[in-house]
């Protein structure tokens, strides 16, 4: 047997030494194809398209993946399944050392340490030190893994649209500015939760949003209902050029802090407890009729508060059209709210990134990351019953009913 062993592996270096790499990585990718469906098969219970009643689960589409080999890079279809999660066993490290090494420098980086103190890690952890140039070339290994998550296709329907902006300080011809990042998540028609894009430009101007948003939709976008961000001039003309049939939500967050803004300190508890109401109405029709009692309420004292209420209305009361059960996570840009502080909270040890790439470097591996996490945990952001009411036409409410109902 160990004879055996030895003659393969001997079989298998000189084939390593002497084919060629693409038929190489080609045979590897089927094998490797070949094995997570039978892994798959064993795990749910059933070949694909087999009933059996062993059965413990289905098939739920794929997630692409790069594998890095010695062969070369190969794009592996991983399965996923439902319920819960499968994750391929050769994926599994190679040698443990190389690993660690690898896992350590690349981690470091997602986590925000700067390559100056990479060394220093490393030798706190009993490994060799590595010298800038090295860690500088291991990190930008990560350019391929972020490009290539960063313009991979975008497959079925997404129906809910998040997308927002923070900024980061970036060096750039010669001196530093604020760079915008700007972050786009959105639910499948299934209800699971992804992150769709991410890049980064200098200012949030019209030509930029209308660039990023063509950019989804040229990778596959569709299916758009709803639009949740605040209220950035050019981000609201790139949405009417670009998805002029989505209807668009005001985030509530931002909108009270610009209504109260327009108010004295010492009233704004009392206004806002007063607007709150307007959200607390049972149904769209209700909540603009509060809405505009409200309006009324204040114009004497606040009148251009008032006016930021009428004028806002439909953009924040957009979300009441959309399903009961959905509507407490449509009305802010709350969930990318999160996602920019962790962002926020990894970059800060780097503080000035040196150019525009090591920026997007950074928050590409870490929404990565993340998208790696909501694509194999056990639950959707919304119910696929909930999911299904979409498919209905929208609710509206029309003039005439609206002043029947302030009236």
């Amino acid at each position: 047997m160990a004879k055996g062993r030895m003659d393969l592996n001997e079989f298998v270096g000189k084939l390593l030494a002497e084919q060629d790499g693409d038929v190489l990585r080609e045979g590897i990718r089927v094998l490797a194809q070949a094995l997570m469906e039978s892994e798959v098969a064993g795990l749910i219970g059933a070949e694909r398209h087999e009933r059996t009643s062993e059965r413990a689960g289905y098939r739920n589409g794929y997630r692409m993946r790069t594998w890095d080999t010695r062969v070369g890079t190969i794009e592996l279809a991983i399965p996923k399944i439902r319920p819960g999660s499968y994750f391929p066993s050769l994926l599994e490290p190679r040698r443990r050392a190389e690993r660690a090494l690898l896992a350590v420098v690349q981690e470091a980086y997602v986590h925000g340490v700067s390559t100056r103190k990479v060394d220093d890690l490393l030798k706190a952890l009993g490994l060799d030190g590595m010298s800038k140039s090295e860690v500088s070339r291991i990190c930008t290994e990560l350019d391929a893994d972020v490009e290539a998550f960063r313009s991979r296709p975008i497959t079925g329907e997404h129906p809910y649209l998040w997308i927002d902006a923070t900024y980061h300080k970036v060096r750039q011809d010669g001196r530093v500015q604020s760079m915008a990042t700007v972050v786009a998540i959105g639910v499948t028609a299934d209800g699971e939760r992804q992150v769709l894009g991410v890049d980064a430009g200098p200012s949030e101007d019209a030509a930029f949003w209308t660039a990023f948003l063509r950019s989804l939709v040229k990778r596959g976008l569709r299916g758009i209902r709803l639009v949740i961000s605040d209220a950035h001039e050019g981000l609201k003309k790139a949405l009417a050029t670009v998805l002029g049939g989505a209807s668009w939500q005001r985030c509530r967050v931002h909108f009270m802090r610009n209504l109260l803004a327009t108010v004295p300190h010492g009233a704004r508890e009392p206004v806002a407890a007063l607007v709150r109401t307007i959200f607390a109405q049972p149904d769209h029709r209700s909540a603009l009729a509060q809405l505009q009692k409200v309006a009324d309420g204040l114009r004497a004292r606040f009148p251009q508060a008032a006016a930021l209420l009428e004028e806002a209305a439909e953009d924040v009361l957009a979300h009441r059209h959309f399903p009961v059960e959905h509507r407490a996570r449509l009305h802010s840009t709350n969930p990318l709210e999160r996602l920019h502080k962790e962002i926020k909270r990894r970059s800060m040890v780097v503080g000035i990134f040196p150019n525009r790439g090591a920026l997007l470097r950074l928050v590409g591996a870490i929404l990565a990351e993340q998208d790696d996490e909501w694509a194999v945990a056990d639950r959707r952001y919304f119910s696929a019953e909930s999911m299904k009411q979409l498919t209905q036409p929208l609710v509206t409410t029309s003039q005439e009913e609206l002043l029947a109902a302030i009236s």
